[in-house]
């Protein structure tokens, strides 16, 4: 591709965009632009996803190919860069797991070009009720930088994000040690107390991954580790949109007091884009998938098993809620992503890389992805 036209959905200017390669060559107002131009945003970026469209990153079945597949469907839904999240497991699986992952980007430039990193969602974790969440509890362990070094030998420097407790011993160093080797850390799964968490970000950590989940069930009033990490002016706090995991209110405070901290992810899992019904999952659980995207345990339906909504349907119900603008939604899946992880020139600026997601708003304000560029070129078309 060598341009597109098009409303930035942040600036509700009209812009034409030319590329040189895989960068943004020039961007120019259109003085008099056409009537019933698409909207242009840039491309979505998501820093915890498990699976999608049937395939699960934390199955050890999964093939190289699978990668790819996962990969073109997530275009589909304007996801350009994307962190395969693993979770807690056995030794040997979560280092067949980044094998293989790491074979899918040496095989596929294309997959090489989306995954920005691994993430690695435990298993320094909390062992306490709900705030292990569905985590395997045989498999947690205290926090092991001899552990995270061997994963990181076996993903090639492809891990690049963390999520832990820092109620667990020695957190402080090995949080230190993470940063040392350009490793993000998170927290999350956690039942800390205020004073672990100021000494988990004074070490280092910058964000809470899936704020107001994951947590213990009851919590004293005050303090607790919600405010804690609400009123930590370094902490990035990402949040799932989709209707099941928070309710509208919470959002709305994380939303007013992180500002341009607060960023979604959408935690999908790899029943996300399928039908509704009944499935067995690998572990050998059954979860029950509803028609309106919520998904629970079969033997326990008031259990949430995950998430199924794709990062464009959070930023959707962020917008069908009146929980934030267009700019600020997109923002949200987007610019705030790229800023935590260090790219505060996102967007769409000369001599940036042309990731973008070029879509309609149609009656009834849905959006529909129409086309999206990747480093250049077009890798989706409606």
């Amino acid at each position: 591709m060598k341009s597109v036209e098009g409303i930035n959905c942040i600036s509700g200017k009209a812009v034409r965009l030319e590329f040189l390669k895989d960068l943004i060559n020039k961007v120019k107002q259109i003085e008099n632009p056409a009537q019933n131009l698409p909207f242009i945003g840039p491309g979505l970026i998501d820093l915890q996803i498990n699976g999608i469209d049937g395939i699960d990153f934390n199955d050890t079945a999964i093939r190289p190919e699978d990668l790819l597949t996962a990969t073109h469907y997530l275009l589909s839904k304007g996801v350009t860069t994307f962190f395969p999240t693993l979770i807690t497991n056995a030794d040997d699986n979560i280092h067949q797991l980044i094998q293989t992952i790491g074979e899918a980007c040496q095989r596929y430039p294309l997959v090489n070009a989306c995954v920005g990193g691994i993430h690695l969602e435990g298993p320094f974790i909390s062992k306490v009720d709900g705030a292990r969440g569905a985590h395997n509890l045989q498999y947690l362990k205290a926090p092991e930088w001899d552990w995270v070094r061997k994963c990181q030998e076996i993903a090639k420097g492809r891990v690049r994000l963390l999520t832990f407790s820092p109620e667990l011993e020695n957190a402080a160093e090995f949080i230190r040690q993470c940063r040392q080797h350009e490793i993000l850390v998170a927290i999350g799964h956690s039942n800390a107390n205020p004073e672990q968490i100021r000494e988990a970000v004074s070490a280092g950590a910058t964000l809470s991954t899936h704020l107001g989940n994951a947590v213990p069930l009851m919590l004293p009033r005050h303090p607790n580790l919600l405010w804690e990490q609400l009123a930590q002016d370094n902490l990035y706090a990402s949040i799932i949109a989709d209707g099941f995991h928070l309710p509208d209110a919470f959002l709305k405070v994380v939303i007013r007091t992180k500002g341009n901290q607060a960023f979604l992810v959408s935690d999908a899992t790899c029943f996300s884009g399928m039908a509704a019904g009944v499935y067995q999952t690998h572990i050998g659980e059954e979860v029950i998938l509803e028609k309106e995207g919520r998904l629970a345990m079969k033997k326990s339906p008031d259990l949430l098993a995950g998430a199924t909504k794709s990062l464009l349907e959070d930023i959707q119900y962020l917008l069908d809620h009146n929980l934030a603008s267009l700019a600020d939604a997109w923002k949200m899946a987007s610019t705030h992503v790229a800023h935590f992880l260090g790219n505060t020139c996102y967007g769409f600026v000369e001599n940036q890389t042309a990731d973008l997601v070029i879509y309609q708003i149609n009656p009834g304000k849905k959006l529909k992805v129409v086309k999206v560029v990747k480093h250049g070129q077009g890798v989706f078309e409606a």
